[in-house]
């Protein structure tokens, strides 16, 4: 493995049949092209990574186009590091789908949908308040958040109603079903955060269980 992993696109969810004739539930997920951008070595850096960069930008600020030069100065939007061995690349290289092989397990991280402000029920999965006895109003209510004598006062850190959603998170060990090398698409059992359109962070899994 030259390189931990590279950055991508969630297409949207389908259904596909594996070798054995079972349905599976796949994320269509776009890795690549990304394009090596910088070379991190342990002589220079302390430590030893490859920047990529993916996507194309409409506009960049000339710090970031002289960043680029040396790499074919391509407008790129999106840059990221990966752990791999530098001396493997070259400013410049183009890394896609090849670097990932059907069966093998991967780790998917995404920006989550933002669900907004929402209540202790959605949320944290409360229970709400019974539905009988003349309750009206307080069936999604979050009920009781703290002792009245001591401490006197609401704990930090106690589940409450606030913003859900929106928030980096990753997905573990899901199995690389079926891949697409014409179009650079690998389709990955289960479900990826964030919306369709959106990056993602595909790296070869770390901790493989199954």
């Amino acid at each position: 493995m030259s390189i931990e992993g590279i950055l991508g696109r969630k297409l949207g969810m389908l259904s596909l049949f594996d070798e054995e004739g079972r349905m599976r539930g796949v994320t269509a997920i776009a890795v690549g092209p990304c394009y090596v951008t910088q070379l991190r070595t342990p002589e220079k850096d302390g430590y030893a990574a490859i920047q990529v960069g993916f996507g194309e930008a409409k506009r960049l600020n000339r710090p970031e186009m002289g960043h680029l030069r040396a790499s074919g100065g391509r407008k790129l939007r999106h840059l990221a590091e990966f752990r791999g061995d530098p001396a493997a690349f070259q400013l410049g290289d183009r890394i896609g789908v090849e670097i990932f092989q059907v069966g093998e397990r991967v780790d998917v991280t995404g920006v989550s949908k933002g669900r907004g402000f929402q209540g202790g029920v959605k949320r944290h999965g409360f229970a709400g308040g019974p539905k009988t006895h003349g309750q009206s109003d307080r069936h999604r209510a979050p009920g009781s958040i703290g002792a009245g004598t001591t401490p006197g006062r609401v704990l930090k850190g106690t589940r409450m109603a606030g913003h859900m959603g929106a928030e980096r998170c990753t997905i573990r060990n899901l199995e690389i079903v079926a891949k697409n090398e014409e179009r650079g698409v690998i389709f990955v059992a289960g479900s990826v955060p964030g919306p369709n359109g959106g990056l993602v962070r595909v790296r070869h899994a770390r901790k493989v269980s199954k």
